[in-house]
């Protein structure tokens, strides 16, 4: 079964009247179809490269060094103010605490303060 339904609509792309056989036709031609087809697709990629910068520009909610209770090596570094070498002979002397976790030296905030409360005799 066919029917015959006409309709008079304007092209949702070039904006020219046609005569539709459905009612959901939306473009007067095939070209058209195309043309918003990729004109929807480009800007699909456009948002997505937008959201992606837009990602990138803000900034991911970080602890403040003082405020965590293990530190990482970089992390120790900041908050004492020394170099990476400097931590790593500390460790090696047995005087700073340190555990592996993984491939990562973890450091303890009580070892840190332990390192200082030391008394010299």
């Amino acid at each position: 079964m066919s029917s015959n339904i006409r309709l008079e609509k304007t092209c949702n792309q070039c904006g020219n009247a046609f005569t539709a056989k459905t009612t959901v036709t939306q473009y007067c031609s095939n070209d058209c179809s195309k043309r918003a087809y990729k004109l929807r697709k480009r800007s699909a990629k456009i948002d997505t490269a937008i959201q992606v910068e837009i990602q990138k520009t803000q900034p991911h909610p970080t602890i403040p060094v003082t405020q965590k209770d293990f530190l990482s090596i970089d992390d120790t570094c900041q908050l004492l103010g020394a170099s990476r070498w400097t931590i790593y002979r500390l460790i090696d002397k047995g005087q700073l605490l340190a555990k592996k976790l993984g491939n990562r030296t973890i450091i303890s905030r009580k070892a840190i303060d332990q390192l200082f409360n030391t008394s010299v005799v």
